[in-house]
Order: structure tokens, then sequence, then C-alpha cells
């Protein structure tokens, strides 16, 4: 398992070995040595999510309030998406970073996202399958977005494609926006409350 640090403080990515014969395929996505190697901590995993996108597809960019918050371990099963996080977090030393990285079903690259930090994707083929584990089950009244065209972020979308957002995410506010209203997470809180299942608080 190869690891990179991602240019937002506590987020990595993680490139696994893949193992080939006549029959296909076997992959690991999530391993725990390399994870704790890299995070410091075990993943806890209160639910997993499963989605289908068609080309042109964007989700995000999705938060948590935190506390609770909610922490994601996030890679592509089928084919093609470009991944941003985007450190949100007010205080955070890396505050208004962000960084991209490419998923397929070849790579099975994947990418943990900490508490408090944006996620958003886009989906660059028909049927792209994205594969979540997350910290902390999901509540509506928790989830928020910031819109994930908002020119003061600067991500690097390819504008060519026309994008299909949802209703929520159409209208989502910018990040600047967000802060005046306070909606966004400290950094701090996301340190001192640990993404995990509410069982084991």
């Amino acid at each position: 398992m190869r690891t990179r640090r991602l240019a937002v403080a506590g987020g990595f990515e993680f490139t696994p070995e893949i193992h080939t014969d006549a029959r296909g395929l076997f992959v690991s996505p999530l391993q725990e040595r390399a994870f704790v190697a890299a995070v410091g901590e075990r993943f806890v995993t209160a639910q997993t999510n499963h989605s289908r996108s068609a080309r042109g597809v964007l989700r995000g960019l999705h938060f948590t309030t935190t506390p609770p918050g909610q922490a994601k371990y996030v890679y592509c099963a089928q084919g093609r998406a470009l991944d941003a996080v985007v450190d949100i977090r007010l205080g955070s030393p890396t505050f208004g970073k962000w960084d991209i990285v490419e998923m397929d079903a070849v790579s099975y690259r994947a990418v943990y996202i900490p508490d408090g930090v944006g996620h958003a994707f886009l989906a660059l083929d028909d049927d792209t399958v994205m594969s979540y584990l997350v910290s902390t089950a999901y509540r509506t009244e928790l989830e928020q977005a910031i819109d994930p065209l908002d020119p003061a972020l600067g991500l690097p979308w390819p504008y060519d494609m026309k994008f299909h957002l949802s209703e929520r995410d159409t209208v989502a506010i910018s990040l600047a926006e967000a802060e005046a209203r306070g909606m966004l997470p400290r950094y701090e809180d996301c340190r001192q409350w640990p993404a995990e299942p509410d069982s084991a608080r």
C-alpha cells in the first residue's frame, strides 16, 4: 500500500497493490496497518454507502456538523471520478486548501477525509460507482453543503463537461457565506470530537 499525504491536514491518499491472474483481480482498498501508520488510529466504520452516477454528476461539496462529525474513506469501485477534498475547518493550518485525487477501477486509489473536511466528486464515466466507509450514521439534519463551483475555491473541474447537480447542491452557498453564517466546523472541535459511531460514545 502506497500512501500520500494530501494538501489538507489529516487527509491521505492510499494506493493498494492489485493482484491479477486469469480469473480477474483481487484488491484491498482499506488496509488497517497502512491506515494506522499514516493516520495514527484505526478507522471505525458505522455505515457503508454506495453511489452510482452518470457521467457529469457532481456530488458535493458536503460535510457533517461537528460534533458529531463524520470521517470518510472513499474509493471508486467502477468507472472514473475526480475526488475533491477541501479544508473548511476554521483555524486549520490548511484552511481553504484542497487536493484532487483521480480515482478509477484500475488503481483502486482511496482517500481518507477527516472529520470537518469537505468532500465532492465528479463522475467522469457513466455508471461510476463510489464506495464510502463512514464513521457515523447519516443524519439529515446534520448534513451541510457548500457550492462545489464556488469560484473562490477554484476547484479544477473540467468545465468543458456539462455538470448534473442535485437540487440541494445547486442552491448550496459559497464558502464565504457559510463562514459568515457560522456553519463551518472549527479545527479544534474536529480534533476533540473523533468521528465515531454514536454507540461508541
